[in-house]
């Protein structure tokens, strides 16, 4: 029972992945700004109320970075490698607040948002201090929340709708 539990986990997270690489792609040749709707977040976060925290971590590292290097975007620096480290906690944050926890679907998805984005901005300081980048952490998060505005909203309404019908109507199963 174990493994099989552990294989729906990892296809959970291998179709999150997936999507997480085709929503983006979707967007982009639609020519719509991922920068404003942020599509390369909802597969992530959505992972980090599916799987443990562990899964939902590498969902997070791994998705922008494979973006980077299959689509060229994000542009691998510095912007793949802010989102890496976002994401990273957007997944972990979620999962930790939603099974952990048990938070509420919501508040566990506000919470690993605001986490996400300050780790962002503390990435966006280390760059600055260590490499000499031209960025500002405080007008990087700060420019990226009013950018991205109407991707949050998108988050905020969907993602806990989501979460609701999977654990209503599915069998997956939250140890």
């Amino acid at each position: 029972m174990v493994e099989r539990n552990n294989t729906k986990k990892l296809v959970i997270a291998g179709v999150l992945l997936a999507m997480g690489i085709l929503i983006p792609m979707i967007f982009h040749t639609l020519g719509i700004a991922g920068t404003i709707f942020l599509p390369m977040h909802i597969p992530v976060l959505i992972g980090g109320f599916l799987l443990p925290p562990y899964l939902a971590l590498l969902l997070g590292l791994i998705t922008p970075l494979l973006n980077s290097f299959l689509t060229g975007m994000p542009p691998l620096f510095p912007m793949a490698i802010i989102m890496t480290f976002e994401l990273a906690f957007y997944g972990l944050i979620a999962s930790l607040m939603y099974r952990k926890f048990h938070l509420p679907s919501l508040l566990s998805l506000i919470i690993s948002m605001i986490v996400g984005r300050v780790v962002a901005g503390i990435v966006v300081f280390i760059l600055v201090s260590f490499l000499g980048i031209e960025m500002n952490p405080i007008m990087f998060v700060k420019g990226g929340i009013l950018t991205g505005f109407p991707g949050i909203v998108i988050q905020l309404i969907l993602i806990p709708s989501l979460i609701y019908g999977i654990v209503r109507y599915t069998t997956i199963n939250f140890d």
